[in-house]
């Protein structure tokens, strides 16, 4: 239970630091290999923004988790709390659905990538590697939307505000 804890808990976060300091690491040696050797990687950019892709899809989770979006709190503030909390929950259900909506159109862009066999032209690794980046995503953003939505009414519950 510890480790599903952790995994909850930190999964996004651990992910997305991860991705950075590859990403981080692979520029800086790209462009010590260009500047000092004259040579350029012509595999890193590809795999750079590969990672890109994936760090972006994973960091809608986080986002989601954190409950950190775009939203008018000023708006918000003037509502009553138990108003408030109702509006979140129906956004996050509506953001759950498109969410839930886009999982079987990600996978099967997915699968027409598996069909295709296409591969990366620098590195040449299969591009459904890349390609289930928006199928992950959208499934982490479901799942984090569904917490969301079953703490708010917990909190609703019991009287509290949400945050």
């Amino acid at each position: 239970m510890k480790f599903l804890k952790l995994v909850d808990d930190k999964l996004e976060e651990f992910l997305m630091v991860l991705l950075l300091v590859i990403m981080a690491l692979l520029m800086i040696v790209q462009v010590v290999c260009r500047y000092c050797f004259h040579q350029s990687l012509t595999w890193s950019e590809e795999l750079v923004r590969f990672l890109f892709i994936w760090a972006g899809f994973i960091s809608l989770s986080y986002c989601v988790k954190k409950k950190i979006s775009i939203k008018i709190t000023q708006f918000e503030a003037l509502l009553p709390e138990k108003t408030a909390d109702y509006i979140d929950i129906v956004r996050n259900a509506l953001l759950l659905c498109f969410c839930v909506y886009m999982v079987p159109f990600s996978l099967r862009y997915l699968q027409q990538c598996m069909h295709n066999g296409s591969t990366s032209p620098a590195m040449g690794i299969p591009m459904t590697l890349v390609q289930a980046a928006p199928l992950v995503g959208f499934i982490l953003v479901s799942v984090r939307l569904f917490q969301c939505i079953l703490e708010a009414i917990h909190n609703l519950r019991e009287g509290g505000r949400m945050f």
